[in-house]
């Protein structure tokens, strides 16, 4: 049973009658005896909310950013209700509205809506149903919790999305719409054509040229069916926030963009999340199904705030790239990053594969080496431009040691990595 305030305000109004013509205790016994009462009665009139049937519909996943409406149906099978209904979620999920009134006649069902408003990434779980009815004088009433599950998944949002088109028609443009003339490890042979000035005299065929009347070269394409692995970070530096996100939001974002271009391309793209375990992986996925894949895998992977294994994610990379590969390893330019092992292990995978380093620079650096306000503004600027030095030195140490360093800002990561990829590709280098 539930009290309402219109409770509380005819007790109060009871008392008057009380103090003015029977201040007793008599008189205390008859006014709270005929409240009770009344209050019994509400409360035996009141909706039954624990017969309540209820059940959810509506999508299961949604992209950060985004809103989606869940639909909950109420079936009454008893008496009619009128009342108050309010689902509850997770503050994150950011449900609305907080409450709503319901009126469900005898046998009949009502269907309320909640908007969710995902914050965060991640599944957000719905809690408790909570009804309350109220009785035809609004004294009382009664209450129950219902408990019907469901999950809404929140996506990665793959803001970078709007560079693919760009992306798509430079490959296009590789992948034998204009013909590489150069031999190289990644290269494939594409046609044999007649020789014009500027072509490289190694692309020659000599038994083709024998047997025509012109020089004859050979043409070349960039390699399908290559494998890319793309290695997310999942560390305590990946929970560092970059703007409105962690490092670790902008980094997805870039892998989504990496790994839509490159199952484009023909190229086999796998996904490892690690930090002391692997916390999420793809493999073997086809390219009609990969980006699905990838961001269902990627939702529910959060920062952990360890320090990452090093050598334990080196060792999960040579396990999973058994051939050559690309390995893209997004991760935290930092000192303290390299000093953990990750530069012996970087060694490992250099003479094997092919590495690229994705690292998220933090925008308020560049603001803050700007500053000249006043004197802490100074201090501020130098320690900016130390922590940019830093970078760079990070970044030439790594690239002396085989590795391409792609550094940028979060909305220039992906596009920036993505560039890479295609530069490799044209070069014959993956």
């Amino acid at each position: 049973m539930v009290l309402t305030g219109r409770a509380g305000l005819v007790g109060l109004f009871g008392a008057l009658p009380v103090g003015l013509l029977m201040p007793s205790w008599s008189g205390i016994a008859l006014v709270s005896g005929l409240l009770a009462a009344a209050i019994g009665v509400d409360t035996a009139l009141a909706g039954r909310p624990r017969a309540l049937v209820l059940h959810r519909s509506g999508p299961t996943a949604v992209r950060l950013g985004e809103c989606v409406q869940v639909a909950l149906t109420v079936a009454n099978p008893g008496r009619r209700l009128h009342g108050e209904l309010r689902d509850a979620w997770p503050p994150s999920a950011g449900a609305g509205p907080r409450s709503q009134r319901v009126d469900v006649p005898s046998g009949g069902r009502r269907t309320v809506v909640t908007t969710l408003r995902p914050t965060r990434r991640g599944d957000r779980t719905a809690d408790l149903v909570t009804v309350r009815t109220v009785g035809p004088l609004g004294l009382a009433g009664r209450q129950a919790s219902h408990r019907v599950p469901w999950t809404v998944r929140v996506l990665p949002p793959f803001t970078s999305r709007r560079h693919l088109p760009s992306r798509l028609a430079r490959l296009r443009e590789l992948d034998g719409r204009q013909a590489v003339r150069v031999r190289g490890q990644g290269t494939e042979f594409d046609a044999l054509r007649e020789y014009v000035a500027g072509d490289d005299v190694r692309s020659i065929d000599w038994r083709a040229t024998a047997r025509a009347a012109d020089v004859m070269v050979r043409t070349w394409r960039p390699e399908r069916d290559r494998h890319v692995l793309i290695v997310l970070d999942t560390g305590r530096t990946s929970a560092g926030r970059v703007g409105d996100a962690p490092r670790l939001d902008a980094a997805m974002d870039a892998a989504l963009l990496l790994a839509a271009v490159a199952s484009h391309a023909g190229d086999r793209v796998d996904l490892l999340c690690y930090d002391r375990r692997v916390r999420a992986a793809v493999a073997g996925t086809p390219a009609t199904r990969l980006l699905p894949a990838l961001v269902d895998a990627m939702a529910p992977v959060q920062s952990a705030l360890v320090e990452t294994d090093a050598a334990g994610l080196v060792a999960e990379v040579v396990r999973r790239a058994g051939h050559r590969s690309l390995v893209v390893l997004l991760t935290s330019l930092e000192p303290a990053v390299l000093d953990a092992g990750l530069l012996a292990g970087l060694g490992t995978l250099t003479t094997r594969h092919r590495v690229v380093i994705g690292a998220v620079a933090d925008p308020r650096i560049a603001e803050m080496a700007a500053a000249r306000g006043n004197s802490h503004a100074v201090y501020q600027a130098a320690a900016a431009e130390r922590a940019t030095a830093q970078r760079r030195q990070l970044a030439d140490l790594l690239t002396r040691r085989g590795v391409r360093v792609v550094d940028a800002l979060p909305d220039d990561l992906p596009p920036a990595l993505t560039d890479g990829y295609l530069a490799l590709k044209a070069a014959g280098q993956l």
